[in-house]
């Protein structure tokens, strides 16, 4: 597997955030990080079950809480200063996810696809 320069992978996050988030309008509000808190938050039960259920233990809120309060601290900012910001914190994150190891580490990404694959059915295969 190539190693990844964190810089480029950190600038490549930012380019995509950018065009996944073309205006200021684009970004969560924070009464949806809000939402996306309680929803994972200890008050509904369904979501408590559901990570029980599927990972063997509570879900893990505090991230989202988090995210919440950095978008009140950015309240007072211009909308595209906000979005700016916004992109920033979330491209730094991204990057870090990507450079951490994963399930995925064991794939390389293949650049030209299999000469022959799958093999072609021939009469002779039948004999």
């Amino acid at each position: 597997m190539p190693q990844l320069n964190p810089q480029t992978v950190f600038e490549q996050e930012r380019d995509r955030l950018r065009k996944l988030h073309p205006t200021p309008t684009e970004i969560p509000s924070c009464l949806s990080l809000f939402d996306d808190y309680i929803s994972s938050a200890s008050v509904v039960i369904r979501s408590q079950i559901k990570s029980l259920y599927r990972f063997g233990h509570r879900p893990e809120c505090s991230p989202k809480f988090e995210e919440f309060k950095f978008c009140l601290s950015l309240k007072s900012l211009h909308p595209e200063e906000r979005r700016e910001v916004w992109i920033q914190r979330r491209a730094e994150w991204w990057a870090r996810k990507r450079l951490d190891k994963s399930s995925e580490d064991v794939w390389d990404i293949r650049t030209e696809p299999l000469q022959a694959f799958p093999k072609p059915i021939t009469d002779e295969m039948f004999e």
